[in-house]
């Protein structure tokens, strides 16, 4: 633990600048965020906090600032409409109103499906995952030569197999050329 510790010690150090440099920017968004929270106040007040941000960022000289800016009044027509309850107000209510959830809604809620490429693909990437255990810094192109020609488990293999043809099974279009492929198979082992 005091090894990952001092890992991420050292990762943290890298990016203090880039931390510091990011901090106003999220204050910015913070700034503009709050002035669209229904809680924070009134339409009309919410509305001229808004105009205020705007005009002090068209002032300032940073490009981030002269950015949103710019986002700020592209938005403006559409964000002070009035109360429109029956209608999305992010992107989230969008797709719960479309009843699409999409990657990012599961993401948040927790439910995340581990995917086709690691289920079929994973068994070879355990190696990879322990390597850090047993080699400190990063590999040199000598030290991975000895696998360049390394190949996946004949059960990695089988199950990639498997997954072609259920594919081929799914589509209406290849059914047909696939029911060929295994009748003539069957007839093959007779």
């Amino acid at each position: 633990m005091q090894r990952l510790a001092g890992c991420i010690d050292r990762g943290l150090e890298t990016i203090v600048a880039v931390q510091d440099e990011l901090r106003p920017q999220v204050e910015k968004i913070q700034a503009v965020a709050n002035t669209l929270d229904p809680v924070q106040g009134s339409q009309e007040d919410r509305r001229r906090k808004f105009e205020k941000l705007r005009q002090r960022f068209s002032k300032q000289h940073d490009p981030f600032a002269q950015h949103m800016a710019k986002l700020m009044a592209s938005f403006l027509p559409g964000l002070f409409l009035g109360p429109v309850d029956e209608l999305p107000r992010d992107n989230l209510d969008l797709e719960r109103w479309f009843r699409q959830p999409k990657g990012h809604e599961r993401r948040i809620h927790g439910r995340r499906h581990a995917g086709v490429r690691l289920v079929q693909r994973g068994p070879t990437l355990s190696p990879a995952l322990d390597a850090h255990l047993h080699h400190l810094g990063p590999f040199t192109a000598d030290e991975l030569i000895p696998y360049r020609s390394a190949q996946p488990p004949p059960s990695q293999q089988i199950a990639i197999a498997r997954h072609r043809t259920m594919r081929k099974a799914r589509s209406s279009k290849l059914r047909p050329v696939l029911l060929a492929e295994l009748e003539e198979r069957y007839l093959n082992l007779l």
